[in-house]
């Protein structure tokens, strides 16, 4: 999924999405374990990327915004 879309999305909905891939994930790496080729090799690591989308954009949710970037250490020099 693209990161605009998962945005789109609410946190119970996101929570969701990570205990889906993280149960597809254990799924892909114990049939690679066990030696058989998966249908898709680059399927493992589009999870992993999607899982840490995921994972950012609830941290992204949790921090409350501020009106700049910078810290304030830095503003007041500017």
């Amino acid at each position: 999924m693209k990161a605009k879309e998962l945005r789109a999305l609410g946190k119970e909905d996101l929570a969701k999405k990570i205990d889906e891939l993280h149960k597809e994930l254990m799924k892909d790496n114990a049939q690679i374990a066990v030696g058989t080729i998966p249908k898709s090799p680059g399927k493992v690591r589009v999870t992993k990327k999607t899982i840490a989308r995921i994972k950012t954009i609830l941290a992204q949710k949790e921090t409350p915004k501020t009106g700049t970037s910078l810290p304030q250490e830095v503003q007041k020099k500017a």
